[in-house]
Parts: C-alpha cells; sequence; structure tokens
C-alpha cells in the first residue's frame, strides 16, 4: 500500500497526491471523481513522466503499459501520442441493424 498523501513536483508545480487526494480524471470532457494514488497514474512513479504524462485518469481513461513497462498510460501515451480513437482515412467502419 503507498502513501496517503505526499507532495511532488509536475511540470514545474507542486502537487498533492496520494490515494487521499481527491481530484477528477484529466481525459478531456471526462469529470469522473478518483483520486491522486497509484491506480490512477499515468506513468511509473508520482511527479516522473519518464514513461507517461503524470497525469491522473479514471479506468475508462487508462490502459496497461506497453510490454516490459511499468505501470498504466493514458491513451496518449500508451500509442506515443496517436490516439487510435480519432477517425483516419484507412480506418474501418462497421454499422449495426437496430431493431
Amino acid at each position: 500500500m503507498g502513501n496517503m498523501h505526499g507532495t511532488v513536483y509536475r511540470n514545474g508545480t507542486e502537487i498533492n497526491v496520494g490515494y487521499g487526494v481527491p481530484t477528477t480524471c484529466e481525459h478531456p470532457a471526462c469529470c469522473t471523481q478518483i483520486d491522486r494514488g497509484m491506480a490512477h497514474l499515468c506513468g511509473e512513479n508520482h511527479g516522473n513522466n519518464e514513461h507517461g504524462c503524470g497525469g491522473y485518469f479514471c479506468g475508462n481513461h487508462l490502459y496497461m503499459a506497453p510490454e516490459g513497462q511499468i505501470g498504466d498510460r493514458c491513451i496518449l501515451c500508451r500509442d506515443n501520442g496517436a490516439d487510435p480513437t480519432r477517425d483516419s482515412d484507412d480506418a474501418m467502419v462497421v454499422a449495426f441493424p437496430t431493431a
């Protein structure tokens, strides 16, 4: 189990972190209430964004890290900046008939 509360520097600003620190998901247009614990962190360590952006995301916006890395990643860090949820010219579109 990690620390309930602590402070780190993220992008030059000191922030409170830990599972006792409430916040909202940092994905645009998501307002899910989460905390700044390791379970919601994009990366491996608080304040260290070597393998992630250091943001905090809900379970719908956090994904397993690439093989051989630790922690979880947001969609942009997981796919190296390419957002696979955006449409592309070669994207396959499937339509399901409605009843």
